[in-house]
């Protein structure tokens, strides 16, 4: 598994210009099984995702698609690790923390921002 941040390198306005084209990247890598979990770094300098795998190489070419990264309007890094434990109601305990609509990460479908 990997946990990839993302750290904004331009204005907030251009990272909302581009917001529709970075959502629609998240959708399409939701729709092939990869991205499990993502949301807006609080500060709102960045971001997180929680990407299901174990090739370093294709997720690096993933993360090469997102429009933040390919318009030069992010950085990233990747940290591998392994997953030896997780809750059974993860979903739920997500959106106790900050509701299906709220904060940075509950609900079900990728979201902007």
């Amino acid at each position: 598994m990997f946990v990839i941040e993302l750290v904004y390198t331009a204005d907030l306005s251009h990272i909302d210009a581009a917001m529709k084209a970075h959502v629609a990247f998240l959708n399409k890598h939701y729709a092939a099984g990869t991205f499990l979990v993502s949301g807006r770094k609080i500060p709102r300098d960045g971001g997180i995702i929680l990407a299901a795998g174990s090739d370093r190489d294709a997720i690096e070419a993933i993360v090469q698609e997102d429009p933040f990264v390919s318009r030069g309007l992010a950085t990233y890094r990747i940290i591998a690790f392994r997953a030896s434990q997780r809750a059974d109601d993860i979903g739920e305990r997500i959106d106790r923390i900050d509701g299906p609509t709220g904060g940075g990460g509950g609900g079900r479908r990728a979201r902007s921002g």
